[in-house]
C-alpha cells in the first residue's frame, strides 16, 4: 500500500512539474491575426517557435526590431501566429524578419504563400534559431538557409567573445561597421559553408579568437552572416543574436537596421 502511493505521489509530482519554456508545444496556426489598419510597405516581425524557444532574447530583440523599423520610416505588427503567411496579408509587408523563429512552424499552404511573397521581390532577414536544423522543409532550408546546423559550444565555452570579419566589406548591410568586430555569443557551426550552395557569405567568425571545440571547427571558413542572391527577393541570413545583449551592440544593430533597408529596398 505505501509503495503504491509513493507510486502515486511521484506520478501526481512528475504531471505538475512545470514544462520547459524553452521547448513549448508545437501549435499549428490556421486562423490569420487581424492585422491593425493601413500597413503598407511595413515589416512582419514572427517570433514563432514550434522548436527551441530564445526565451532570453525574443522580447528585448522584437522591440528593438520593431524600433529599427519605426526608424526607417515602416510600420511594423509583431506576431506569434503563423497563419499570418497568406497572400493577402503578406502583400501588406516589404519584409519578413524571422527572429529566431523554429521549428517546421509553416503549414504547406502558408509555406507555398511565403514562398511567392520571395518570389514576388519580397525580402526576408532570418535571424539566429532561425537557421537552427529544426527546419526540415526543403523550400525554407535550400532558400533561407542553404546549409544545416550541426551545433554550438556548449558549457563554459557556451557563450564567448569572438572575432567577426568582413568577407565582403563593402556590401550595404556592413556599411558603417567596423571589422573586425569583437561579439559575445553562442557561435553556431554548419555541416558546410552555405556558399557551396549558392550563397554570398558577407561575414565569418575567427576560430582562432574562440573556442568551437573540435567536432565543431569548420576551418578558415566559418560564416555568420549570408545572403541569397538565387531568388527575386533578397534573403539575409545571420545566424547571431543568442543574448539579448548583442541586440543593444551599435555594430549589430547597424548590421539589422542595413539589412531590414536592404531586403526592403
Amino acid at each position: 500500500m505505501m509503495l503504491k502511493t509513493l507510486t502515486m505521489i511521484a506520478m501526481l509530482a512528475v504531471a505538475q512539474a512545470p514544462s520547459d519554456p524553452h521547448l513549448p508545444a508545437k501549435v499549428i496556426d490556421s486562423v490569420a491575426p487581424t492585422l491593425p489598419a493601413g500597413i503598407t510597405r511595413g515589416v512582419l516581425i514572427v517570433s514563432k517557435t514550434n522548436g527551441w524557444r530564445h526565451i532570453e532574447h525574443i522580447p528585448h530583440s522584437n522591440a528593438v526590431l520593431a524600433d529599427i523599423a519605426r526608424g526607417l520610416g515602416r510600420a511594423s505588427y509583431t506576431t506569434e501566429n503563423a497563419a499570418v503567411f497568406n497572400d493577402d496579408q503578406l502583400r501588406h509587408f516589404s519584409v519578413v524578419v524571422l527572429n529566431s523563429a523554429s521549428g517546421d512552424f509553416l503549414t504547406v499552404e502558408q509555406q507555398a504563400a511565403f514562398a511567392r511573397f520571395v518570389a514576388r521581390g519580397g525580402g526576408v532577414v532570418a535571424l539566429h534559431a532561425a537557421g537552427d536544423d529544426s527546419h526540415k522543409a526543403p523550400w525554407y532550408a535550400d532558400t533561407i538557409i542553404g546549409t544545416t546546423f550541426v551545433g554550438h559550444a556548449n558549457g563554459p565555452d557556451h557563450i564567448q567573445n569572438a572575432r567577426v570579419t568582413a568577407t565582403q566589406p563593402r556590401h550595404p548591410i556592413l556599411a558603417g561597421v567596423t571589422m573586425p568586430w569583437l561579439a559575445r555569443d553562442e557561435w553556431y557551426s554548419f555541416d558546410r559553408n552555405p556558399a557551396t550552395r549558392g550563397m554570398t557569405v558577407l561575414a565569418e567568425v575567427d576560430e582562432a579568437s574562440y573556442r568551437p571545440g573540435e567536432k565543431l571547427r569548420m576551418g578558415a571558413n566559418h560564416p555568420v552572416m549570408w545572403i541569397n542572391p538565387r531568388t527575386k527577393g533578397r534573403v539575409f541570413y545571420s545566424a547571431l543574436g543568442h543574448e539579448p545583449q548583442l541586440y543593444d551592440d551599435a555594430a549589430y544593430r547597424r548590421i539589422l537596421t542595413n539589412a531590414i533597408r536592404w531586403a526592403a529596398r
